[in-house]
C-alpha cells in the first residue's frame, strides 16, 4: 500500500514533472516526454512481472500495435483523434486478450516462450504488411492534432495520461483483485487449491497490461509522429524488463524510476562511447547481483536504516 509519505512524495514529483517546461529548454522537455512514455510501458509491464510473475519476452508486441493503429487510423484513415486514439488502445486490449488467451494455457518457460513468439508474429507481419505499415521503412508523418503538435502541449498530456493510468495501475494492484493476482504469483498450486481461477487471473492481468502498454505505444507514435518496426522487435521487450529490474519490479513506482535512469544513461553513454550498450550490460549484471530488489529496494533498505 501506498503510505501518506509515498503519496506526498508523489504529489511533488508531479509538481516537479509539470514545472519542467517553465524552467528548462526544449531539450530535456522532449527527454522527460520520452521518459513519461516508457515509464508507462514499464509500469504495464511490472503488473505482470511484478504483480502476476509471469515473465513475458513478448510486451513489446502490444505497445507497437498501439502505435502503429494509432499512425494508420489517425493518417491512412484520417479519424478523428479522440477516436483514433481509443481505437487504438482498444485494438492492443483485444490483441492482448486473445494472445493471452492461448499464452496463460502454459506456465513458467513455456508461457515465456510463447510471447516470445507471437510478439515476433505481429513483428513479421509490421515488416511485411508494407501497404498498410511500410514495412522497414517506417510509418512517418503521422497525422498529429494541430492543438498537440507543440512540444510543451504534448508533455502536459502526456503528463495527464500518465498520471490518470499510474492511478488505475495502483488501484488496481491494492484491489481485490490485485491481491488475488500476488497470491497466484506466491503460490500457484495454493491458490487454484481454494478456488481462485488461476488462468483468469493471470489473462485479465495480460489484458490490462496489454491495453496499458497500448496507451503507451500510441503516446509514442503521437511523440514522434513515426512507428518503426524495430518497435515490435524482441530488443524492444527486453528494454522494458530491464527498466523494470533496474528500477525494481517489487516496488509500484520502481519500473518508472528505472525507465528513467536507463534512458538518461542511454543518451549521455552514447555521446562518450560507442560502446555505451556494453556499459549498461554491465551496470545490468552489477544490480542483479548486488542489489537483486532493484535501485527502490536499495533506497527502501536504506531509509529503514536511516530511522
Amino acid at each position: 500500500m501506498i503510505t501518506q509519505r509515498n503519496m506526498i512524495l508523489l504529489g511533488i514529483a508531479f509538481v516537479a514533472l509539470a514545472l519542467v517546461p517553465a524552467v528548462s529548454g526544449l531539450f530535456l522537455v522532449y527527454l522527460v516526454t520520452e521518459i513519461m512514455i516508457f515509464a508507462l510501458f514499464a509500469l504495464s509491464f511490472n503488473l505482470l512481472l511484478g504483480y502476476g510473475g509471469l515473465i513475458s519476452f513478448g510486451h513489446a508486441a502490444y505497445f507497437a500495435i498501439g502505435a502503429y493503429a494509432c499512425a494508420v487510423l489517425l493518417t491512412t484513415l484520417g479519424w478523428p483523434f479522440l477516436f483514433g486514439f481509443g481505437a487504438a488502445i482498444l485494438l492492443s486490449a483485444v490483441s492482448a486478450a486473445v494472445i493471452g488467451y492461448f499464452c496463460v494455457k502454459l506456465t513458467e518457460i513455456y508461457f515465456s516462450m510463447l510471447t516470445l513468439a507471437f510478439a515476433q508474429l505481429v513483428w513479421a507481419i509490421a515488416f511485411k504488411w508494407v501497404a498498410v505499415t511500410n514495412g522497414d521503412t517506417g510509418f512517418t508523418g503521422v497525422a498529429v492534432p494541430g492543438w498537440m503538435d507543440e512540444p510543451v502541449r504534448f508533455f502536459y498530456f502526456t503528463l495527464i495520461v500518465l498520471a490518470v493510468c499510474a492511478y488505475m495501475l495502483w488501484r488496481i494492484v491494492n484491489s481485490a483483485y490485485g491481491m488475488t493476482l500476488v497470491a497466484t504469483r506466491e503460490n500457484y498450486n495454493r491458490a487454484e487449491f481454494i478456488g481462485v481461477n488461476v488462468r483468469r487471473i493471470q489473462l485479465v492481468a495480460f489484458v490490462l497490461a496489454g491495453t496499458f502498454a497500448g496507451v503507451a505505444g500510441a503516446l509514442f507514435t503521437l511523440f514522434n509522429h513515426a512507428v518503426f518496426v524495430e518497435n515490435a522487435w524482441w530488443t524492444q521487450s527486453a528494454e522494458v524488463m530491464i527498466m523494470s529490474i533496474l528500477g525494481g519490479v517489487g516496488s509500484f513506482v520502481g519500473p518508472a524510476v528505472g525507465a528513467a535512469i536507463l534512458l538518461i544513461l542511454d543518451r549521455s553513454l552514447a555521446e562518450i562511447t560507442v560502446y555505451w550498450p556494453t556499459v549498461l550490460g554491465i551496470i545490468l549484471l552489477a544490480v542483479l547481483f548486488f542489489f537483486p530488489e532493484g535501485l527502490m529496494g536499495v533506497a527502501k533498505k536504506a531509509g529503514r536504516k536511516g530511522k
